[in-house]
């Protein structure tokens, strides 16, 4: 149960479906509540296959380009760490790639739930690095399963997030939902340098 409370709560300060509330919001703008119901699912579901193909095939990337564990964490966590840093400082979207006119062209499609949606705003790099990170240290049958519970269950919860964008936005307030993105990105903040310096670490005692 810990395991699994662990890695939830990572993935969600990560990924942080909150922040992304607004922005979906302004995506689905016109849609019904039937398409936005879709639309919530489908990005849930894509949010789950990217995460699920990040923890079990990522590490056939390091082998393939040849980077090392500890090099993926120090980078993993520089990732973390500066997306934590967007968040504290109110530049969560710039930070995912989402300026105007990234937003303008998004409108314009038909389908929004892959991108820009679950990727980048949702399961993005550092969200993918720390997955491969978690499929070098937990490897036994028990764990793996504990793992893959968490990736569903936070999947899960990103769709009725989203589903509920509305009124989690009228409950919370825009100044609301900007003071917890503020809070969770000092915890995303946090994890990003503990990574680091659980690399630092092992390096000294090696």
């Amino acid at each position: 149960m810990n395991l699994f409370l662990v890695i939830s709560a990572a993935l969600f300060s990560i990924m942080n479906p909150l922040g992304t509330v607004p922005v979906f919001l302004s995506l689905t703008q016109g849609k019904n509540k039937k398409q936005i119901k879709n639309i919530a699912l489908y990005t849930s579901i894509n949010v789950l296959m990217i995460l699920l193909v990040s923890f079990f095939l990522g590490k056939y990337l390091l082998t393939f380009f040849g980077i090392s564990i500890q090099s993926l964490k120090i980078a993993g966590g520089m990732i973390i760490a500066a997306s934590g840093f967007a968040l504290l400082t109110g530049r969560f979207n710039e930070h995912k790639g989402m300026k105007k006119s990234v937003s303008d062209d998004a409108q314009k499609r038909s389908d929004i739930s892959l991108t820009p949606l679950a990727i980048p705003m949702l399961a993005g790099p550092g969200t993918i690095s720390l997955l491969i990170t978690y499929n070098q240290e937990y490897t036994n049958i028990a764990d793996v399963s504990i793992l893959v519970a968490a990736l569903i269950a936070t999947s899960i919860i990103i769709y009725f997030i989203l589903k509920s964008a509305d009124i989690i936005l009228k409950f919370l307030g825009a100044s609301g939902l900007n003071a917890l993105s503020r809070i969770i990105g000092f915890i995303v903040i946090a994890i990003g340098v503990e990574y680091i310096l659980s690399v630092l670490l092992q390096i000294i005692k090696q």
